[in-house]
């Protein structure tokens, strides 16, 4: 149980960080490169002497390691601009209300059973997330909040599903905070290819403020996947309980910063998008346990 609150706790910190590097004047993408590279020097610093020979020839860890750096550089970078543009309630439903799409795949692959519960649930996620996306009539932001939203909602599920996949089948030769460690170097890495061409041709330079938001961020960002991940082993809760209690518990503790701290708008569609999304979370959860 403390492994899921501290994940929790550490999730919804990302989402207000983005929010302060936006008013403080922090390169985005800068600050989410070193923040890869910290987060893979904690994984290795603290977990390195857990490294097993076997997993250089059961190698096939390696290829969701890389896959999920993918997802994660490309849809932290989105993240971020949307808790800047879209502000830290909205984007976190779109983020944790992505739980509807890995239930769908879990259904498909896992056979999972299905009823009513379950059904309804999946239905006010993508309605929850329609709605907090759907930008105010006096908002200049215009259309761009909507096709975010989508992507992080969609992007997101798809991450979920891919960690909890790999924790199914494929850590028997490396462990969970190792397996992290190597998908977050993979995603420092690819955002370092992007970032050195700007770098030699001059057109951006490195500044000290985004190394140090960089490594203040990388802190909670590994901790929220490493204890997620062992959330679904020590918590003796299915996965899918997990993710929903993790998610429902993510989506409040930010929506209320936003609201609270940053005085985010809640004109009326959004309310009632934000609450279908709590909803919804509630559903999946209970539709878990009597499954």
């Amino acid at each position: 149980m403390t492994e899921l609150l501290l994940s929790v706790l550490c999730s919804s910190s990302i989402f207000v960080f983005f929010k302060l590097f936006d008013r403080l004047g922090i390169n985005t993408f800068q600050a989410i490169v070193f923040n890869y590279l910290t987060a893979f020097g904690i994984g290795i610093g603290l977990y390195g002497d857990q490294w097993n020979s076997e997993a250089l020839q059961e190698y096939q860890w390696m290829y969701f390691a890389c896959g999920v750096g993918i997802l994660f550089i490309s849809l932290f970078f989105i993240m971020g601009r949307s808790s800047q543009r879209n502000g830290v309630a909205s984007t976190s439903v779109a983020v944790k209300m992505s739980m509807a799409v890995s239930v769908v795949i879990m259904i498909f692959l896992y056979k999972e059973t299905t009823g009513w519960m379950k059904l309804s649930g999946i239905a006010l996620a993508f309605i929850g997330v329609y709605l907090v996306s759907v930008p105010d009539k006096k908002s200049t932001r215009g259309k761009s909040a909507l096709w975010m939203l989508c992507i992080l909602f969609l992007g997101s599920g798809g991450l979920d599903f891919t960690l909890n996949y790999v924790q199914n089948y494929h850590l028997q030769v490396i462990n969970a905070s190792l397996f992290s460690a190597f998908g977050f170097g993979c995603a420092g890495a690819i955002g370092s290819l992007i970032l050195i061409p700007g770098l030699v041709r001059k057109t951006q330079k490195i500044q000290l403020k985004n190394i140090i938001a960089g490594v203040l961020l990388g802190i909670p960002n590994y901790f929220s996947i490493y204890l997620l991940i062992r959330s679904y082993e020590t918590t003796g809760w299915s996965d899918s309980t997990v993710l929903a209690v993790t998610n429902v518990s993510v989506v409040l503790l930010t929506g209320l910063t936003g609201f609270l701290a940053f005085r985010e708008s809640m004109h009326r569609t959004k309310t009632i998008g934000f609450i279908s999304a709590i909803f919804a979370i509630v559903l999946l959860y209970y539709a878990n346990l009597n499954s």
